[in-house]
């Protein structure tokens, strides 16, 4: 499984002991805290400084690729979702967790108001829907939930085979 923008590494305690893990990130600074994360967990993961664009793995490489709360600051939504499919296996599993446009009217207003600030300040797109990318990249999605007032979308799709 591959973890892009793993960050600090949150979710790595909170997989499966034992799951052949690979996560990547861009910040070295931020994969040395995961490092010592997977350290406190017990865990064993393959931690590697790299652009979610341009992914240093083979074609088809992972049977699963996760992405949580990355996408909305990641410069080009579609090329990162691009490689992501590269990577994965034909059959294989894309899971996203990520902010998105809200479904309630006055709330998306609100992040259309302060997306550009938010995009200069610290690069988060507030209203991006990667679930329309991924279809378009050919993907079928199984499951698509939206929480909190439909800002936070979940996203699972399969690689067609």
């Amino acid at each position: 499984m591959l973890e892009v923008a793993v960050g600090t590494g949150l979710n790595v305690p909170l997989y499966e002991p034992g799951l052949e893990l690979t996560g990547v990130d861009l910040s070295p600074a931020m994969l040395a805290l995961a490092r010592q994360r997977a350290a406190e967990a017990g865990r064993q993961v393959d931690l590697r400084e790299g652009d979610a664009h341009r992914l240093p793995f083979d074609d088809a490489s992972f049977d699963t690729v996760v992405c949580t709360f990355s996408l909305c600051n990641i410069p080009d939504l579609r090329g990162a979702l691009t490689e992501m499919r590269r990577v994965l296996r034909p059959g294989g599993r894309l899971v996203l967790v990520d902010h998105v446009a809200s479904t309630t009217r006055p709330i998306y207003w609100l992040q259309k108001a302060i997306e550009p600030i938010s995009v200069r300040i610290d690069g988060d797109h507030l209203t991006r829907r990667p679930a329309t990318i991924v279809e378009d990249l050919g993907f079928d999605i199984t499951e698509r939930d939206r929480l909190r007032r439909g800002i936070v979308e979940r996203v699972l799709a399969v690689k067609p085979a």
